[in-house]
């Protein structure tokens, strides 16, 4: 990284405090985002976990949702955590009829797909171009079920892809925020990087 860059993390539900302290960790400025002036002060975004509709719902209510929506449309980074993975899909296979998302990256999901909360477990992944294994926390976790051509595989877990790049936007089923291993935040903040030096 060659500037401290603002890394906004969505600050509604979720475990934003635990993204927040990764991102400080490995030199990003995190800041929280409750509101849409918040955005202004962010060279990216992190949409963390949480309970999808409930998300959606609050993205309205707090007027961030349209927000959000213009910055992706202009290209800020944004990397999104399970809920947030779901919030970023193109299509959400089983979403609610008034659950909006922002279809920013060309992915389907089903929600809950790993199993409800008593169903959580871990697991070592394999991460692309890295021999190390990463140890992954899956908790109410969304399946990716279809992908775009433009969409790049960074893990698998049983077959399907859990951690995707296209373009500006990452997304992850699992909670990297959730463990010491800090690799996939440390690949965000390069993306951002490249993004920002274009």
């Amino acid at each position: 990284m060659s500037a401290r860059a603002r890394i906004g993390v969505l600050a509604l539900q979720g475990a934003f405090s635990a993204h927040a302290a990764v991102v400080r960790r490995i030199g990003g400025d995190p800041r929280e985002v409750r509101l849409p002036r918040h955005l202004d002060e962010c060279d990216a975004l992190i949409m963390p976990g949480g309970e999808s509709t409930t998300m959606s719902k609050l993205l309205e209510s707090s007027k961030l949702f349209d927000p959000i929506a213009e910055c992706l449309s202009a290209g800020m980074p944004v990397f999104g955590t399970c809920a947030g993975m779901i919030l970023l899909a193109s299509n959400v296979l089983d979403g609610r009829d008034d659950q909006r998302s922002f279809v920013a990256i060309d992915i389907d999901v089903r929600r809950n797909a790993y199993g409800r909360q008593v169903d959580s477990f871990e697991t070592d992944l394999t991460l692309s171009g890295d021999a190390e294994p990463l140890h992954a926390v899956f908790i109410r976790a969304p399946r990716i079920e279809r992908m775009g051509a433009d969409v790049t595989v960074l893990a698998e877990y049983d077959g399907a892809p859990v951690l995707v790049r296209s373009k500006s936007v990452m997304a992850a089923s699992f909670h990297p925020e959730l463990t010491d291993d800090d690799r996939v935040h440390r690949m965000f903040l390069e993306l951002v990087d490249t993004v920002e030096h274009r």
